[in-house]
């Protein structure tokens, strides 16, 4: 029996933090893949809303009012150890369903190249995801999960995520961000679930681990 479906998907967030020190940084891949999805849909401005940055996009919707869809697009301004902050402020303010919000974030138990879309589940660690769950009160949220590996040697973590990223590093990462885009339209135009089927695995069957 085929998995149900949530409900379309009415906000994308993406996860990083605020500043120039962490634009080039694998901690910012939300970002750097909302601001990928913006630029698809055209967007020129960003307003200040609760905490974040919000921009609105129409997406193709056959049951919605007159076809389309609005969406939500957002990155939260308060570092990623607070994003459930902004995040459930802007949910309320917008009358959106924990399963209407799709979430874009690094993964370092991910592969580095490597996109998955999940529906609901834990935070696995990620202080992002745990903030956003204990502001939510809900895990159904669903996840668009971008790839970054784990650290060299004895890197930390913490050190990993937020260095600068130079040469063929940054290429890889910005090819990445691509496919997170793409996982993300997909996921907004067919469902997360049919997202979710066609994406996975993908990067291993190209060969981009």
């Amino acid at each position: 029996m085929a998995a149900a479906e949530p409900k379309p998907i009415r906000m994308v967030a993406g996860l990083g933090n605020p500043g120039a020190e962490y634009a080039e940084t694998r901690h910012n891949a939300g970002f750097q893949t909302v601001d990928e999805l913006a630029r698809r849909a055209g967007v020129s401005y960003w307003k200040n809303q609760l905490g974040a940055e919000v921009a609105l996009i129409k997406v193709g919707d056959a049951g919605a009012a007159r076809g389309v869809r609005e969406v939500v697009l957002v990155k939260p301004q308060s570092f990623m150890n607070t994003s459930g902050g902004p995040i459930s402020k802007l949910c309320r303010e917008h009358g959106i369903a924990p399963e209407e919000l799709l979430v874009v974030h690094d993964e370092l138990d991910i592969p580095a190249g490597d996109v998955r879309v999940k529906v609901g589940g834990g935070h696995a660690g990620h202080n992002g995801l745990r903030s956003i769950i204990d502001k939510l009160g809900s895990r159904d949220f669903s996840r668009i999960r971008f790839g970054i590996g784990e650290p060299p040697g004895r890197m930390s973590g913490a050190d990993f995520v937020l260095k600068q990223l130079r040469g063929r590093d940054a290429d890889n990462f910005a090819d990445t961000v691509m496919r997170a885009a793409d996982a993300a339209e997909l996921a907004l135009a067919r469902g997360v679930v049919f997202a979710r089927d066609h994406v996975n695995g993908a990067a291993a069957q190209n060969g981009k681990h």
